[in-house]
């Protein structure tokens, strides 16, 4: 069983082993593949694991022995599903794996703008401290978030996760998502309107679809709480990058943090890196190494129950 990595470095730039998919057949790994090499690169494997790297209807009518994808993520949307069906070929997923990791990263931009950590780490070793005339010194306001409404825009597991750090925090809790949940106490289900007025922090944890793309928009902005933070561990298609922008210069948002953004690696036009108080950070929440130690051992698991006749986390 030939087996092809075609985009391995992101999951895996040297610190994870490979062997327990190499003890599942030939192994080849890729660091990254071009489009144009997309077919070569497959030939004749029967089993293809990718994370970015796009498979559309053209791979699938050229590598006729392919029988298995298996996305190195938890999205999928860069494999045409539909052509693989056809030609029949399964495509897993790896769900779940970074749930806690993204929850840690969503509270790790919200507490860098709530404490200015870095801002006053650089201030102390610039010898501010040496130089105060008092014992302590801050050079933004600081806030505590315990008091505070956290606003979640989808509920799924990591939507979960973070509202869990939420309420441990101390803070109340608002939660919308495309179907009703239970939600635990403390916290309330509400419409998406009046979880952007009433939210001190509105944090987005939905997937990207057709029907949300730009969901946070000039419109949304406009209801939100003048000098509310927005955050976005999602996917970057769900804010209107200009009107976050704009919102940040005129103050109507005090903060955006954010992981991802529209195009990746981000462009330099993108209106949000000449924005005020903008903290980003390079698509890294999925990232730890225990996390990505899981991917593969997700991965190799879904090629073993292929194998067996099992297919699991099939998405197609």
């Amino acid at each position: 069983m030939k087996i092809v990595v075609l985009d391995g470095y992101a999951a895996n730039p040297g610190d994870v082993s490979w062997e327990e998919l190499r003890s599942l057949g030939e192994l080849t790994v890729y660091d990254r593949t071009a489009p144009e090499q997309t077919v070569d690169r497959i030939g004749d494997a029967e089993i293809v694991l990718l994370n970015k790297a796009p498979l559309g209807a053209d791979v699938f009518e050229a590598c006729e022995k392919l029988q298995l994808v298996s996305v190195l993520a938890t999205g999928y949307n860069i494999v045409d599903t539909a052509a693989a069906r056809a030609h029949g070929v399964t495509v897993c997923n790896v769900p779940g794996y970074s749930t806690g990791a993204v929850a840690q990263m969503t509270f790790a931009l919200l507490l860098e703008i709530t404490q200015q950590v870095g801002l006053h780490s650089a201030a102390v070793f610039a010898g501010q401290w040496q130089r105060n005339a008092d014992f302590c010194f801050w050079n933004k306001p600081l806030t505590e978030l315990a008091g505070k409404t956290m606003g979640l825009i989808g509920y799924g597991a990591i939507g979960q996760a973070v509202g869990a750090i939420a309420l441990a925090f101390g803070m109340k809790l608002l939660i919308t998502a495309r179907h009703e949940k239970t939600v635990p106490d403390g916290a309330a289900f509400v419409d998406l309107d009046t979880l952007l007025c009433k939210a001190d922090v509105v944090s987005l944890h939905c997937p990207q679809t057709a029907e949300n793309l730009h969901m946070i928009d000039a419109a949304s902005l406009a209801k939100m709480k003048d000098g509310a933070i927005l955050l976005n561990t999602a996917r970057g298609g769900l804010i209107d990058e200009p009107a976050v922008a704009d919102a940040l210069r005129t103050g109507k948002l005090a903060a955006f943090g954010a992981d991802v953004v529209s195009k990746e690696p981000i462009a330099a036009d993108n209106p949000l890196l000449a924005a005020p108080n903008c903290f980003l950070t390079p698509h890294i929440a999925w990232a730890p190494y225990e996390t990505r130690v899981r991917l593969q051992r997700i991965t190799a698991e879904n090629i073993r129950c292929f194998l067996a006749g099992t297919p699991q986390n099939v998405v197609n």
